[in-house]
């Protein structure tokens, strides 16, 4: 697809790229090639021998180790972790290839068309309309990106609506990937639902839900009977998904506030490691606890030494 003339694009305010295209073309071409033959009948075992079914965990491992390198702000390992990313596409559009639905240059071209398709106040309504516009939108957006949402969200209803569509009456739901991790499916599921009026009021009125769903999953899981394991995993569910909404009211995101917990996990349980003159396995649980109080202590101390 070709771009739209640089004439319909401003350029009096936007900084000139670091990038230089022309060499990020020749390294692309050269990965597109690395992967085409590491495919090849004569290349790699392993590479041959996966399928889509095979590499989705790789990509979601990946995506995770790129979210974990811009949580430490370690950026040269971030360009690292991008490039692994990078190397699934190449992977799923290789596998595409040998299977006859689709190429490396079929996604190029969907993404491109999106990205010029989504934003006629950057490229132009004529670029827009050229990408497959159908949407009647301002493209006079005056630098508000609440406009530029308004007028993403629009184009995208006008894809859905003359695309493909599903069999059986919409729904506001359609919208969220059933393919995101859990906790953020949860939340847009329940901001969704909230537009239509079905939510809580605020967030106490969340915390009794809460209670209620934990004092639920204590009386399935009070059973013991191993054949009522569906019914705590649903409990458990159903807890999850009200924590979450909890999250949404209190304007937290649960992915974060999960990830924030995990590495507070993670340190403390290394203090409770390096104060030990034991092996944590061979201390009482009250040892592991005054343990655990400790590391807590240790490290709030640490961090309000740090702070400005």
């Amino acid at each position: 697809m070709d771009l739209p003339p640089e004439s319909s694009i401003s350029q009096a305010s936007a900084p000139q790229p670091a990038t230089d295209p022309a060499r990020a073309a020749a390294l692309f071409e050269q990965s597109v090639k690395i992967m085409a033959r590491l495919r090849a009948p004569d290349g790699c075992p392993w590479d041959r021998e996966q399928s889509f079914d095979s590499i989705r965990k790789y990509t979601l491992e990946e995506t995770y180790e790129v979210f974990d390198a811009i949580d430490r702000r370690d950026w040269p390992h971030l360009a690292e972790e991008l490039g692994d990313l990078m190397l699934q596409v190449l992977l799923y559009a290789e596998m595409g290839a040998n299977e006859g639905h689709f190429t490396i240059a079929d996604v190029l071209d969907q993404l491109n068309n999106k990205l010029i398709r989504r934003h006629p106040h950057v490229f132009g309504e004529q670029a827009s309309r050229a990408a497959g516009n159908r949407a009647e939108v301002d493209p006079n957006v005056k630098g508000s990106s609440s406009a530029v949402l308004r007028n993403w969200d629009q184009i995208k209803a006008a894809e859905k609506k003359h695309g493909t569509v599903s069999e059986g009456a919409p729904s506001r739901h359609d919208g969220v990937q059933r393919a995101m991790p859990a906790l953020a499916e949860a939340a847009k599921l329940g901001s969704k639902a909230a537009k239509s009026g079905f939510d809580w009021p605020t967030w106490r009125e969340l915390l009794p839900k809460v209670a209620e769903e934990t004092a639920e999953l204590e009386a399935e899981a009070a059973s013991g009977d191993p054949a009522r394991k569906p019914a705590v995993e649903a409990e458990l569910g159903d807890l999850l998904f009200t924590v979450v909404n909890l999250s949404r009211h209190l304007g937290v995101d649960a992915e974060m506030a999960l990830r924030g917990c995990n590495r507070r996990f993670r340190q403390r349980f290394r203090e409770m490691e390096l104060a030990s003159l034991q092996p944590l396995e061979d201390l009482s649980a009250d040892e592991l606890e005054a343990l655990w109080a400790g590391a807590k202590r240790k490290l709030a101390a640490s961090e309000a030494e740090a702070r400005p």
